[in-house]
């Protein structure tokens, strides 16, 4: 009877928290959705700026060797 009283207040306890938890979390993912957008920006500017700097090592032949099979 114990174990049925506590399952009750979890209930009565946890459940706004899961209806608040599953009408935020939309909302929450739309307000980060910016900051996800800039940083694959920036990710790819960083790509990019490292693209440059190493092309002459590129272009020299300073790459990785692969091994022929």
């Amino acid at each position: 009877m114990m174990k049925f009283l506590l399952w009750l207040l979890l209930l009565a306890v946890c459940w706004p928290l899961a209806l608040m938890a599953l009408i935020a979390w939309p909302v929450v993912w739309l307000l980060l959705l910016p900051f996800r957008l800039l940083g694959i920006a920036v990710e790819g500017v960083f790509a990019l700026l490292r693209a440059i700097v190493m092309l002459p090592a590129r272009l020299l032949g300073g790459g990785p060797k692969v091994q022929p099979s």
